[in-house]
């Protein structure tokens, strides 16, 4: 259903659409928000909703053009929500998190943006700013908005929420690269497939070349630089109030592990946690 042209809705089916989408995901970013308290995570579940209404559009099969449009109306329904009347379930379930939580409207169309780049046809990215503007839209956006719902927006709340993003993002790249290849997406920038001689020709050919497991040592030591300056800010807010990024960060770390352990030569062996692995954890973070 389109921002358009969604019917008007109770506070109960707006709240069972987002539930129904949170509960259709698979995300490793819900298992460190089932430790909050109502309210703040009702406002998570709306937030993450949003992004996966946005996120469909972009992944989804639909010409460029119709992704364009429909990402045109997210941004007209984001103006619609700060002005107090959202038409789409999702916002309507956003309009009190905005306001008690003084949610950024920044970092939603921040969002939008970043999903603008994975809706196009093909997806390259020439230098490491790119890949850097991108994880901050995409994955940052989304940090940003949650530490206003933790309740830890002043500093260095939001420059955590960044670095944990990228560090996020990065993992989610380094384990995905078979799969976004084979959609046209190659997120490992120019520059550095040139660093390494790789020639940019197709995503599929570049994960052939011999190089592309220096090019992937790279990222992955980017994504522990952006991990370890997330912990130096999370040690400063406190461990309770950062129990569910620490939560995400405990179950996103052992994936770059696991990775690197496996070998960047070896993308078709699949690497992911548990579901008891990530049950060990949230109870381990939920009841410390």
């Amino acid at each position: 259903m389109s921002a358009q042209h969604a019917a008007p809705a109770t506070t109960k089916d707006q709240w069972a659409h987002v539930l129904r989408v949170v509960k259709e995901s698979s995300s490793s970013f819900l298992w460190g928000m089932r430790i909050l308290p109502a309210k703040r995570r009702r406002a998570i579940y709306a937030v993450y909703a949003f992004s996966r209404e946005v996120d469909n559009i972009a992944d989804g099969s639909a010409p460029f053009t119709a992704k364009h449009e429909a990402l045109i109306e997210w941004r007209k329904e984001i103006d619609r929500l700060y002005a107090g009347t959202p038409r789409h379930v999702v916002t309507q379930m956003l309009l009190e998190p905005v306001h008690m939580f003084g949610l950024p409207k920044e970092e939603f169309i921040a969002l939008i943006d970043g999903m603008e780049t994975d809706a196009a046809p093909t997806l390259r990215l020439a230098a490491m700013d790119d890949l850097l503007t991108y994880c901050r839209r995409v994955a940052g956006s989304v940090g940003v908005l949650c530490v206003h719902i933790f309740g830890t927006s002043q500093a260095p709340g939001p420059a955590m929420a960044v670095e944990l993003g990228q560090a996020f993002q990065m993992t989610n790249i380094l384990r995905d690269l078979a799969e976004d290849a084979a959609r046209g997406r190659l997120y490992v920038p120019q520059s550095i497939l040139e660093k390494h001689g790789i020639p940019d020709d197709c995503p599929t050919a570049v994960l052939r070349h011999p190089g592309i497991v220096a090019a992937c040592e790279e990222l992955a030591a980017l994504a522990w630089r952006s991990y370890k300056k997330a912990a130096e800010h999370m040690s400063q807010l406190g461990w309770w109030r950062m129990r569910p990024p620490a939560l995400m960060r405990a179950i996103y770390e052992p994936l770059l592990r696991r990775m690197e352990r496996r070998g960047w030569a070896h993308f078709e062996e699949d690497v992911r946690l548990t579901g008891l692995e990530k049950l060990g954890m949230i109870l381990r973070y939920g009841l410390r």
